[in-house]
């Protein structure tokens, strides 16, 4: 029998709602309104007056060659991330699925880095690959390889993928080992039982079953691509060299705080927004048809 819960009038369940719909209005509507209100705004050189200047933002933005650059940086970025934090996440929940002696342990240390914020593990690579006193860096040059990112833009581009899917990888293993668990042992000791290999099991049962796991962790990973890693570009590449590393997020913070273009920094972040919802709708309408919720 279904058991549901009955307010006897409106005043408790409004106030329990209260605080949510306040933190969303002031933290999300207010300030995405504030964006969308100074996008179609201009002002003058010392931000003393404004006037309304209608899409002149949007077009001088999208007629702007550094920002269409940055656009497609911000795609390679985005799906290397993505690729590079999924894949390592499921072979980890896999492996660690797997352990019987010291399960726990495993486990706690693959999400440590979960706990770092994205700017400290930006400067923990950073400090890792600096061509002047990084440990690794000076490995690799013992390796014959020319390593300096504060020159390359491939390699600064190669570091703050690595040093952002670095720091998402434990998230993704943290639920991707949720769904191994929830994986029923009976669908796999029958299997075992039929003759099928673990390689076999793990690709006819496992994985489509891991299905809305993975769903959700795309989605996931592409707005962490796309927001949470400023702190990563911020103190490893600073955008360059040659703003090779300079994605969509670092360029609104850049254009509207070091550049104070207040207008195009605001139209950056309307365009950023609709970015975002549009590839999230994207894959809820695409993507989550071959999905098979059991």
């Amino acid at each position: 029998m279904d058991r549901r819960v009955v307010f006897s009038g409106w005043l408790l369940p409004a106030a329990l709602l209260l605080p949510q719909l306040a933190v969303t209005v002031i933290f999300f509507f207010w300030p995405a309104g504030q964006a969308i209100f100074q996008s179609v705004e201009g002002g003058d050189a010392f931000g003393l007056s404004t006037r309304f200047v209608g899409w002149e933002n949007f077009a001088a933005l999208f007629a702007d060659p550094n920002y269409l650059f940055s656009v497609a940086v911000t795609a390679l970025f985005s799906v290397a991330v993505a690729v590079l934090a999924l894949a390592p996440g499921l072979l980890f929940a896999v492996m660690a699925d797997r352990v019987v002696r010291g399960a726990t342990f495993y486990k706690t240390v693959l999400l440590l880095p979960y706990a770092i914020a994205p700017a400290i593990a930006g400067v923990l690579w950073m400090f890792l690959f600096n061509p002047t006193i990084g440990v690794v860096a000076d490995w690799l040059r013992r390796l014959g390889v020319d390593w300096n990112y504060l020159l390359d833009g491939r390699q600064a581009m190669l570091l703050v993928i690595l040093a952002a899917a670095w720091k998402q990888i434990s998230y993704n293993f943290l639920f991707f080992l949720a769904g191994l668990q929830a994986i029923p042992a009976s669908l796999l000791e029958a299997s075992a039982i039929d003759g099928a290999t673990p390689r076999r099991r793990f690709w006819t049962i496992v994985f489509p079953l891991l299905a809305p796991t993975s769903f959700f962790l795309i989605v996931v990973n592409i707005v962490y691509a796309f927001f949470d890693t400023f702190g990563v570009i911020h103190n490893v590449t600073q955008g360059g060299p040659d703003k090779a590393t300079e994605i969509l997020v670092y360029k609104v913070w850049y254009d509207g705080i070091v550049g104070l273009d207040f207008g195009g920094s605001a139209a950056q972040s309307v365009v950023l927004m609709a970015i975002v919802i549009a590839l999230t709708a994207v894959q809820f309408r695409f993507i989550e048809r071959r999905v098979h919720y059991a």
